[in-house]
């Protein structure tokens, strides 16, 4: 139960600030259109390909709020008032994950309405993909935590924005990797984004070839890593603030400490 209020109290904090939403999700709409506006050739900029590319492209602005939201926590006396229940950092990693559960519901619906619009074909395998989306967004969410766990609030934005870059450049969303070289192409194939994107795309179109038992083994690895070194890092932070703020409150009551 007290995981599901600090749920309710991240996702109220979050609508908070109404302006990031809407760009958060009016910027994938807009490259969207735009793109189908100008008729790029290639397989990349079909509908069907890169609108899975967007929600991708979406996931990592959910990254740079997570990681902002939790910094901000980190740096206020909530979490110090939180320590003191019995709640554990799993419970507090969950409790950031469901709040933006519906964020993200909303993001890809939004995406699939205009991108229906533009001619994508309407079938059960969007309802699937968004259930699919649901699952590969905890990576995100998890870089977030992390982040917002080893840095400030005010430094949280700009290394969250690399994984903004990454998603641009390492998943293929934009083109592919083959384009570049074999070095970067290795990159890619090391890196959780081209699989995440390939999840996405092979449920979409209902091409399951495209979802290779590396491409799965690959992402969920790290979506496991990456949430087992949120929840350490997570709850280190907070005994490490914790015993700063006893320290503060004992030098208070005793100036001779």
């Amino acid at each position: 139960m007290r995981m599901i209020n600090f749920a309710r109290r991240n996702f109220k904090e979050l609508i908070r600030d109404p302006l990031s939403l809407v760009f958060e999700i009016a910027l994938p709409i807009f490259l969207l259109f735009i793109f189908q506006q100008i008729k790029i050739p290639g397989d990349t900029y079909k509908l069907e390909n890169f609108t899975p590319g967007i929600i991708i492209f979406g996931f990592s602005f959910i990254t740079l709020f997570t990681s902002t939201l939790v910094a901000k926590d980190r740096g206020s006396s909530l979490l110090i008032r939180l320590g003191t229940s019995p709640m554990k950092s799993s419970d507090y990693i969950l409790g950031y994950i469901l709040s933006l559960i519906p964020i993200i519901i909303i993001q890809d619906s939004l995406f699939f309405i205009v991108a229906c619009l533009l001619g994508l074909n309407i079938s059960i395998n969007i309802i699937l993909t968004i259930i699919a989306s649901i699952f590969v967004s905890i990576l995100f969410i998890a870089f977030g935590i992390l982040i917002g766990s080893l840095v400030s609030e005010k430094a949280s934005g700009g290394v969250g924005s690399i994984i903004v870059q990454l998603v641009c450049f390492t998943s293929g969303m934009y083109f592919s990797k083959d384009l570049i070289g074999n070095g970067f192409a290795k990159l890619c194939e090391l890196l959780p984004f081209e699989s995440a994107l390939n999840i996405i795309k092979g449920v979409l179109n209902n091409n399951y070839d495209i979802l290779s038992t590396r491409n799965i083994i690959l992402f969920v690895a790290y979506t496991i890593i990456i949430l087992i070194l949120s929840i350490i890092v997570f709850k280190r932070k907070m005994v490490i603030i914790s015993n700063r703020k006893i320290k503060i409150y004992r030098a208070d009551e005793n100036p001779f400490l």
